[in-house]
This record gives C-alpha cells, sequence and structure tokens, in this order.
C-alpha cells in the first residue's frame, strides 16, 4: 500500500469519528511528509526521522516550532484541497462556535413525550431510585453478576435535571460501586464542574450495572438485560436533559448503529427529552484532540438545561 493510500484511510478514519479541521495538527511537517513519502530536503534530527506512531491523535500537542503548516504540504503533494484566496491566517485558534439549540438539526426521535415505558411487570412496580439500586444488587439477568464485585447502579441527586449516561462500570467502580470514579470519571467531574454543574447537582448511571471482565464492550444480551433499568431510572428522575457518553451509551438510547461522528452535533430525543452525544472521557483520554468537541458537546447540553428550566 502506498503512502498516499495510507493517509487517505487514515483521515477516512478520523472522519468517521467526527474529526474534522484539527486531525492532523499535532503532527509535524517532516512526519506527514512521510505519510507522503515525500522529503523535506533538510537535515532533520534522529528524533524526527523516527516512525509517527499509530495514534498521533493521542500525544501532546507539540508547541509552535515556527516550521511550514501541514495542510501547505499537502496541497503542494497533490493530497489535499486547494486553499481559499485572500483568507486571513489567525495564529490564535478561534473560539467555540457551537450552534444554539434552537438551530441544531433534528436527531432521532425515541418514544413518545408522555414518558410511560411501563406498564407493568416488576420492574414497573420500582417506585423509587434506591428501588432500583435494590433490584440492581439481586439480579441475575445476565452472568456480569457472578464476575462483579459490586453492583453500579447509578448515584447522585434524585432531583437532577441532568442525566448522564455511560457505558459500563470500570475496575475502580466495581471495587467502589460507584460510577465514573476512575481516571475517566476525574476527567467527567472536570467537564461538569467546567459548565458549572458538580456531582451533587446531576445523577450518572451507566448502561451496564455491573463490570463486564477484563472491561471488555457489552455484549448485546447484556445490554438487553440492563437496559429496563436504565429506562426505568429515567422514568423516575424525568430529567430535563440527557447527555450520552460514547458509542454504546448513544447507540442504546437511540436504538441505533450508526457511528457517533454521525450523531454528535445533533439533539436527539428520548421520550420527549433532548439527548445529546458526546464521547466518553475514557476515548479522550486516548485521543486528546476530541477534548474540543466534547466541550463543544457539553456546552450545548447546558444550554439547552438553562432553557428548560427558565420555561414556566
Amino acid at each position: 500500500m502506498d503512502a498516499r493510500e495510507q493517509l487517505r484511510q487514515y483521515l477516512e478514519q478520523r472522519r468517521e469519528a467526527g474529526e474534522r479541521e484539527m486531525v492532523l495538527d499535532d503532527l509535524s511537517v517532516e512526519e506527514v511528509m512521510k505519510l507522503l513519502g515525500a522529503s523535506s530536503g533538510k537535515a532533520t534530527s534522529t528524533s524526527q526521522r523516527e516512525t509517527p506512531r499509530a495514534n498521533p491523535e493521542s500525544r501532546e500537542p507539540r508547541a509552535e516550532t515556527g516550521s511550514p503548516d501541514w495542510r501547505d504540504v499537502l496541497r503542494s503533494s497533490g493530497a489535499g484541497p486547494e486553499k481559499p484566496a485572500e483568507v486571513p491566517v489567525s495564529r490564535e485558534p478561534a473560539p467555540p462556535t457551537a450552534p444554539s439549540p434552537d438551530k441544531l438539526p433534528t436527531g432521532i426521535t425515541i418514544g413518545s413525550p408522555d414518558r410511560s415505558l411501563f406498564s407493568g411487570g416488576t420492574i414497573a412496580e420500582l417506585d423509587t431510585l434506591e428501588a432500583v439500586a435494590s433490584a440492581v444488587a439481586s439480579c441475575r439477568r445476565c452472568p456480569l453478576h457472578s464476575t462483579a464485585k459490586n453492583p453500579v447502579p447509578g448515584s447522585g441527586n434524585p432531583n437532577a435535571k441532568f442525566m448522564v449516561v455511560g457505558e459500563a462500570p470500570g475496575q475502580s467502580e466495581d471495587e467502589q460501586g460507584v460510577p465514573f470514579v476512575g481516571a475517566a470519571g476525574q476527567l467527567l467531574t472536570k467537564i461538569l464542574e467546567a459548565v458549572k454543574l458538580s456531582r451533587d447537582e446531576v445523577f450518572i448511571v451507566n448502561v451496564l450495572k455491573h463490570r463486564p471482565p477484563g472491561n471488555r464492550n457489552p455484549a448485546p444480551d447484556e445490554v438487553t438485560a440492563c437496559s429496563p433499568f436504565l429506562v426505568r431510572q429515567f422514568e423516575l428522575l424525568r430529567p430535563k436533559v440527557i447527555l450520552a457518553l460514547g458509542t454504546f451509551a448513544a447507540q442504546t438510547l437511540l436504538d441505533t448503529k450508526l457511528a457517533i461522528g454521525k450523531l454528535r452535533g445533533q439533539q436527539h430525543r428520548y421520550h420527549g427529552v433532548p439527548l445529546i452525544v458526546t464521547y466518553h472521557p475514557a476515548a479522550l483520554l486516548r485521543n486528546p484532540s476530541w477534548k474540543r468537541p466534547t466541550w463543544e458537546d457539553v456546552q450545548l447540553a447546558r444550554r439547552i438545561l438553562d432553557s428548560a428550566v427558565a420555561e414556566p
């Protein structure tokens, strides 16, 4: 496979993940030219001649070196679009310009606004969040209970208007029985605090209520087994906004197989409640370039919350 084809496949993968303009900003010119099979014509140090790692987006951003823009390298090689004429270039990044909630594209709609998801059965009889937590603790609907140390039903304010839905407990969550307390949870706390929401003001849950062994991806039958508890928590909480973190949470709630990059930037509806999709904090730890779009998503969710609370 030649260098141009490798670059094309890489860009396709990043576009599928929802990235657009900033995808290669942390690559040096030398690295981009190597991807293109070209040479800068200048002597480089040993460290500069090293082969780029498979996931350049996971590295810390480099300091500005004054080297040419990688976009110019792509254009000169014929691998990128022509540069628009007379466009001023700013050295400072532009501030986020996320659309207001009323201008967002309409996304997927699930259910009806009355939010009556259960009409009978034992789960419908769970009339408090504490009752749901107790039912989760004794659940034997799938084998996960046999390998987990503790159930992780969810935690937070029982009167919260902002609901956060993640994927599944990790090792730290399994040990403590509380969602999002590991490294990803610490990042989530900081993200929420940045939009002036403390963990005491929100309610945080996962699709799965027990940890999958080795933090593997949830299996379809496990999602099916746990989903009724998540739905009942939603019914009891009746939030104003739902923030879905990551692929499994978004696909489960919206009953879709679309990739997260195609679900972001829209205002979905889950039984009448606005639902915003963004990346999972664990993904941000691996891919720092996704932090900015996540920040825009969470800001949008906060504006929707403020609008809903302000309504008479």
